[in-house]
């Protein structure tokens, strides 16, 4: 028996499955095939944890503050991670020490007479009391519960980072709304200016028409451009209604008794630089590229759970009490036992249960990996492609100012004009119009630098590891 015993050691110190690491994803050398024409990135340098700071906007500094603080998905997700770390103590606790257990039963036996050929040495019915303490062991030879501990571990890791990936979200969900919030109210200011010169250049015209200089088309033409304008005034005033309860439910609060800040661009600052950390460093710095990865640890052990469970289970056990047929006697000399044993359970036939159990598991991880691998090249599209929107947003940004700059010289020259008798005041109407109409298109192209600022920060994993490290 000794020798089985260390036989079984032995063989468990060189059968126990070992931890399976994540495959080697090797990173590309740059983000996107071609260098991007973006003159605010700084290559190497870390995103700070608060990195909606960036922006320098109190106000919204303290709108990202109380989301993060108040918002009831963050609370699931730390109730998710709460939960994770209690199954790891609760298992920890039932397979790294013995089990002892207590026990009391008070019982009452009767025997009839013709159960038994010969008599019996005590008179039935009679009362049976029983006192015991239970002690139960069983040996982790083939690292099964080792390995169950490893998944239950992983999967803390993986409410970890899913509770970090929901932070970054919900701050970059805050943060984009904010500024699309500020672009629709500068759309909505400019398109009013653009009604009340369309209302004026509408009045003009049909002065004209009264007094024979236009024909009645140029008039209906007019009132044809100030119905599209004021058509497209209520569907933006709803638009931000819908951006200001959605910030309301970010932050906790119901639509109808929200107090939020209004935004406006004026009131944000574009980013002097942008960090843009290396390829390398995306996989640890991805919330959802680390839950991937734990996952995948998770799935690795339970290939070792199924392949442990395929040996054979030793367990110790052993009892000691006191036996009586009275109540009084329980605790008294001359009624104590004590039991001790052992049991080696070895399956056997199981109908092919365990090998296809193993064979699941492993299918499980192959999965896992094409997942953690998946995840990683979508964070290396969504780098990419932010980096690329900056490009064409700077692009844009610039033919707008352009276009601006010509639509105020044209502008300038029909009001010199019109003091000199030149042009009539509907030319001067028009070239007002269509340097409003440009100065909008500015403003929206402005907005979307902005939010595709914060779109880059937050694919590169928004400085989550920054905090930690402080």
């Amino acid at each position: 028996m000794r020798r089985a015993f260390l036989f079984l050691l032995l063989l468990a110190g060189c059968s126990a499955p070992e931890p399976v690491q994540p495959p080697e994803v090797p990173a590309p050398p740059q983000y996107t095939p071609t260098p991007v024409v973006e003159e605010r990135l700084a290559p190497g340098k870390d995103i700070p944890a608060e990195w909606w700071t960036l922006f320098q906007s109190p106000p919204l500094d303290a709108l990202v503050r109380r989301s993060l603080e108040e918002s009831p998905t963050l609370a699931r997700a730390q109730a998710r991670l709460r939960q994770a770390q209690e199954d790891v103590s609760a298992r920890a606790g039932a397979t790294q020490s013995p089990r002892v257990d207590a026990k009391l039963s008070a019982n009452r036996v009767d025997l009839g007479s013709q159960s038994f050929d010969q008599p019996l040495p005590v008179k039935t019915p009679l009362n049976l009391y029983l006192a015991s303490v239970s002690v139960s062991y069983t040996f982790d030879l083939f690292g099964a519960n080792r390995r169950e501990l490893e998944a239950l571990r992983a999967e803390v890791d993986h409410q970890q980072f899913e509770l970090e990936g929901a932070r970054l979200m919900l701050a970059g969900n805050v943060v984009t709304t904010a500024i699309r919030e500020a672009g629709l109210r500068e759309s909505i200011a400019a398109t009013q200016e653009l009604i009340d010169l369309q209302e004026q250049a509408l009045a003009i015209a049909e002065r004209m028409e009264k007094a024979g200089g236009i024909a009645h088309a140029e008039v209906v033409a007019q009132q044809r451009e100030l119905a599209q304008a004021r058509a497209a005034l209520p569907d933006l005033q709803r638009d931000l209604e819908r951006l200001r309860h959605r910030l309301a439910v970010y932050s906790g609060q119901a639509p109808g008794a929200a107090a939020l800040p209004e935004f406006r661009l004026l009131d944000l600052k574009l980013p002097p630089e942008l960090p843009l950390s290396v390829p390398s460093a995306l996989a640890r710095q991805r919330p959802d590229i680390r839950a991937a990865e734990s996952l995948l640890a998770q799935a690795g052990a339970r290939v070792g759970v199924a392949t442990a469970n395929l040996y054979p289970q030793i367990t110790l056990s052993a009892n000691v009490g006191s036996l009586t047929t009275s109540a009084g006697d329980l605790f008294s000399g001359g009624t104590a036992f004590a039991l001790l044993g052992g049991s080696i359970v070895q399956p056997i036939f199981r109908g092919g249960e365990l090998e296809a159990k193993r064979r699941s598991a492993v299918a499980a991880y192959d999965q896992a990996g094409a997942a953690y691998r998946e995840t990683l090249l979508q964070g290396f599209r969504e780098v990419a492609d932010a980096l690329r929107a900056l490009e064409a947003d700077g692009a844009r940004l610039k033919e707008r100012a352009d276009a601006v700059a010509q639509a105020r010289r044209y502008r300038d020259i029909a009001v010199q004009r019109y003091k000199a008798g030149g042009v009539s005041q509907a030319a001067v109407l028009e070239a007002l119009r269509e340097y409003r109409r440009t100065r909008l298109e500015q403003t929206q192209a402005l907005a979307d630098r902005y939010a595709d600022s914060a779109a880059l920060v937050q694919a590169l994993g928004g400085g989550w590891w920054s905090k930690e490290q402080r």
